[in-house]
């Protein structure tokens, strides 16, 4: 009973301080929702200004389409530069022990790769890849995607075509 009130303790203080990245990544989703609701329909009214013939109405709906693009990339942007400013690397800097270096080596030598580059299957094979990124504050790769360990560094990789959509340099410094 001594032990479980410690706990209980531990898991209440602990708990509100997890939940608030799930609440913004859950705002960030439903604006990104909404941003491709406006995309699908400021499709469907060009199409219906292309059936019409109307050259105003057509530029103005083009005009709407694309502003409706530019919305949802801006979103896309902030909401992944909210994750990469604050998620990770307060949760690093308050949990050191989680991204402890350990022993840790590879058969090739390191290199420092940007987003688009095109990488081997040998850097992210099944020894390279990190299958618990909820545990160090990693958004879900999602489809045919997947987080690796590239010695200090962490790189999203796309497992299909072998390119690097994103880099976290120094991530278990």
């Amino acid at each position: 009973m001594k032990k479980l009130v410690p706990i209980a303790l531990l898991t209440a203080i602990a708990a509100p301080a997890l939940l608030v990245p799930a609440t913004a990544i859950a705002q960030s989703q439903a604006e990104l929702r909404g941003d491709r609701r406006d995309i699908r329909d400021a499709e469907r009214d060009l199409r219906r200004a292309e059936r019409t013939g109307d050259p105003r109405r057509i530029h103005q709906e083009r005009r709407d389409l694309r502003d409706a693009h530019r919305e949802y990339r801006e979103d896309l942007r902030d909401r992944d530069r909210r994750w990469a400013d604050n998620d990770w690397r307060s949760w690093r800097d308050h949990n050191r022990a989680l991204y402890a270096r350990g022993e840790w080596r590879a058969p090739f030598r390191y290199n420092r790769f940007q987003p688009g580059a095109r990488i081997g299957t040998a850097y992210y094979g099944p020894r390279y890849l990190i299958g618990d990124p909820w545990r160090y504050h990693l958004p879900q790769p999602g489809l045919g995607r997947a987080w690796v360990r590239h010695y200090n560094d962490v790189l999203l990789v796309d497992t299909r075509r072998g390119a690097v959509i994103r880099v976290l340099p120094g991530f278990y410094r």
